[in-house]
């Protein structure tokens, strides 16, 4: 057997039903070889990073390991981004790279790049593979990295030779690498002081993060909730960790999040975070952060623990398990926990600082979102990055699981439309919604072909305010209004554009065309592409000001026209 038998092979094994990828000189034998398989399916996006970010939205949308590949060179410098992106969001990639051939590394030899130095910081781990007996540990150790504690992608480089070469190979199937297992702050030693806590708080509240997904704890998260009757916030990426109905979620936290939310993380006593990092964008200034709070936090990866914030009890748990022997532990010892004035206070909140924005002549994105949030049933939601990826953040509620999908760590423009398309591949016959603004759009628009190429079920709203929506805002709010190179003076005709690619698109230019449209897109059977002409001065509010505390929030409130602060 050649070594792109093997390859092949071996993701056939693992039950690799799709492969995303691009071809190029090194890979050509093992594209032949994968050409031939009757158990995986190859598609051939337009441009690598493309592959990669389809790669990203199967494995959010599934749970299941993304897999790529790309040719050497630029081929493998093209996945740098979305590489990235999979990191910093723990998303399970396996990327396959062509290299030179063995004797050719270290030549400056045509389309020669090292990969492996290259993206070193930004995968979990990566591997050149120089010898054709190491190919099947290597694939086997891989595999087992990608997917086991805190997932994340990893890089194989393989040279050209080795696809074409001959090996009598044995059948392996378990690694020999030891899976570190950590030891101190271990659940089972933090339970009692969990519970202990717990019953002592009288404003808890529990902050889920992209963990919550990962481990797909929702059915426990939500029992949790319902039996200690304790609040939920989330982060961006943990958006959809309960769903979003009857108040079950108090909504996002951080710089954009809904007021409700900020100011009960700000006033909680403990705080319960599962499965989150505390990036900048939830703590502000971290010497700030809800100093007289106490603060449990459970993380998978225990480098998490203490690195952005100040912890009282750290755990060491996958959320899943965590929930798990909480929800024991309450049980077996007949714990039952009231918070009736917390819960009040909360309602208050609700009706005195609600989510608002202020109607108009011009179409406003909040008005396309609450629309289509109406009309679809339960889709899978996208975002690219920017401020119509806060708008869907606030006035979107997610229903179902892994429902919503978005690049948070590294926000990444661009990545909305492959990912639609990898979530779309993942599950056939549902129906995926994108909201992309109209600059990270044009990033990765020739995926367009791929979506008409397979008649994909993506409705695609372009929310066009002709600039860099978030960059204008912040220029405006803290730059005093100067505008620099945040505006798109000219542009292309994106009805034409799309419908160049045989696609159906449409625009919304008024607000009252908004309803109609909507329903049209929804219904036509395969991809489509709605342009919404927004309001180019419309504010993603509230927001806290760089370096400012959660309950520190400017907005309009009770629909004003001026925006005040809460804090």
């Amino acid at each position: 057997m050649n070594g792109a038998e093997y390859i092949v092979k071996f993701l056939e094994q693992k039950g690799v039903d799709l492969v995303f990828g691009y071809p190029g000189g090194v890979v050509l034998f093992l594209y032949d070889v994968l050409d031939r398989s009757t158990k995986i399916k190859h598609i051939l996006t337009r441009h690598e990073q493309g592959a990669i970010h389809a790669a990203d939205g199967y494995a959010r949308a599934t749970g299941k390991t993304g897999v790529c590949f790309a040719t050497s060179g630029p081929g493998a410098t093209n996945l740098v981004t979305g590489l990235a992106n999979a990191y910093l969001d723990s998303v399970p990639i396996v990327a396959i790279t062509g290299q030179v051939q063995v004797d050719s590394i270290g030549r400056d030899s045509f389309q020669e790049a090292d990969i492996v130095g290259i993206t070193m910081p930004i995968v979990k781990h990566n591997y050149l593979v120089k010898e054709l007996a190491n190919l099947p540990e290597v694939l086997e150790e891989a595999w087992q990295v990608a997917r086991e504690g805190r997932p994340g992608p990893v890089l194989i480089d393989i040279p050209k030779n080795l696809f074409s070469d001959v090996l009598d190979f044995p059948q392996v199937t378990v690694s020999t690498r030891k899976q570190k297992v950590p030891l101190k702050n271990g659940l089972a030693k933090q339970l009692g002081r969990i519970t202990e806590t717990l019953k002592k708080a009288q404003k808890p509240l529990v902050f889920a993060g992209g963990g919550v997904v990962s481990s797909g704890a929702w059915e426990e998260l939500e029992k949790f909730t319902i039996i200690t009757g304790i609040p939920v916030v989330t982060s961006l990426m943990g958006k959809g960790a309960v769903p979003e109905k009857d108040g079950s979620s108090l909504g996002m936290i951080g710089m954009h999040g809904k007021p409700v939310a900020n100011l009960a993380l700000s006033n909680c006593d403990v705080l319960v975070a599962i499965g989150t990092r505390f990036s900048d964008r939830v703590t502000g200034n971290p010497q700030h952060f809800l100093t007289d709070t106490c603060i449990i936090h459970v993380d998978i990866d225990p480098a998490e623990l203490y690195k952005n914030v100040r912890v009282d009890i750290p755990v060491v748990s996958d959320a899943k398990n965590f929930l798990q022997m909480l929800l024991q532990t309450l049980h077996e010892e007949k714990i039952s926990l009231s918070f009736t004035s917390w819960r009040q206070q909360i309602n208050s909140w609700f009706e005195k600082y609600p989510l608002n924005f202020i109607q108009g002549d011009l179409v406003k994105p909040q008005e396309v979102i609450m629309e289509v949030a109406e009309q679809a049933q339960q889709p899978i939601v996208v975002t690219d990055v920017g401020q119509h990826q806060m708008f869907v953040a606030q006035y979107y509620p997610i229903l179902g699981r892994r429902n919503f999908i978005t690049s948070g760590g590294l926000g990444t423009m661009g990545f909305g439309l492959p990912a639609a398309i990898g979530a779309a591949f993942s599950r056939p016959g549902e129906m995926v919604v994108l909201f992309v603004g109209d600059g990270g759009f044009q990033m990765t628009v020739q995926e367009l072909a791929v979506m008409a190429q397979y008649q994909l079920p993506v409705k695609v709203f372009l929310m066009n305010n002709s600039c860099l929506g978030m960059v204008r805002q912040w220029q405006e709010l803290f730059y005093k209004g100067h505008y620099a190179q945040s505006v798109f003076t000219e542009g292309p005709d994106f009805v034409k554009l799309v419908e160049a690619y045989g696609i159906k698109a449409w625009q919304i230019r008024k607000p009252e065309e908004t309803k109609t449209m909507v329903s049209e897109a929804l219904q036509h059977p395969g991809p489509v592409v709605v342009e919404c002409l927004l309001d180019p001065q419309e504010n993603v509010l509230p927001i806290i000001p760089p370096g400012g505390k959660p309950s520190e929030m400017l907005g309009r409130w009770h629909g004003e026209a001026h925006i005040s602060r809460i804090g």
